[in-house]
């Protein structure tokens, strides 16, 4: 499915949306547009530039050993089914990877946080650590979770400048949320954010 184009404008400042961001664990059940997940996912890892090469958040050698994925509740964001998606930068777009909605094996696998599951989105970073390590060695995992860090602050920006909030998490069972999500082996979880409206 292809995304809506990114805006590069908007109408609140990073001075604003640093000074409103809080991390929430709340949600209204209340749909996203695609409009506003295309934002949100090109803010994470959208190309960025007229050369098509760099992305919204800074990597290390620019080697981009990250990857988004999308859990999706079903009439949770206008034109898309219940399901979990890849997000792919270079084509703005989502591949799909199941049709089920699974925001609540997510909850599950993190610790059984279950106000994850009422946000309409989760959004899952994941490293893949042979893309970066190839150059760095084992510098590179360092390097990778640095990277989660610039995505999930991008993301939490992004929230706020669309009137949405996010939360995140760190708590989880890694081998299980893969497993519940049939991620890639080589795909590492760093980070779930669930995006919604704050309730």
């Amino acid at each position: 499915m292809e995304l809506p184009q990114a805006k590069t404008q908007g109408t609140v400042s990073v001075e604003q949306a640093i000074d409103q961001r809080r991390t929430v664990r709340s949600y209204m059940p209340k749909m996203l547009s695609l409009d506003q997940l295309a934002q949100l996912l090109w803010s994470a890892q959208g190309i960025t530039g007229n050369r098509g090469v760099k992305r919204s958040a800074p990597s290390a050698g620019a080697l981009y050993p990250m990857d988004v994925y999308v859990v999706a509740g079903q009439g949770c964001v206008a034109q898309i089914e219940a399901g979990v998606y890849h997000y792919e930068p270079h084509r703005h777009m989502l591949s799909r990877l199941a049709k089920n909605d699974l925001r609540d094996g997510v909850a599950r696998a993190a610790l059984s946080q279950t106000w994850m599951a009422r946000a309409p989105v989760n959004l899952v970073i994941t490293a893949e650590y042979d893309r970066v390590g190839v150059k760095y060695g084992e510098r590179g995992v360092r390097y990778a979770m640095i990277e989660a860090g610039h995505i999930g602050q991008n993301l939490f920006l992004q929230a706020e400048a669309l009137g949405l909030k996010a939360g995140i998490v760190g708590a989880f069972h890694d081998m299980k949320l893969n497993k519940i999500l049939n991620l890639p082996r080589a795909h590492e979880p760093l980070l779930i954010m669930p995006v919604g409206y704050s309730a």
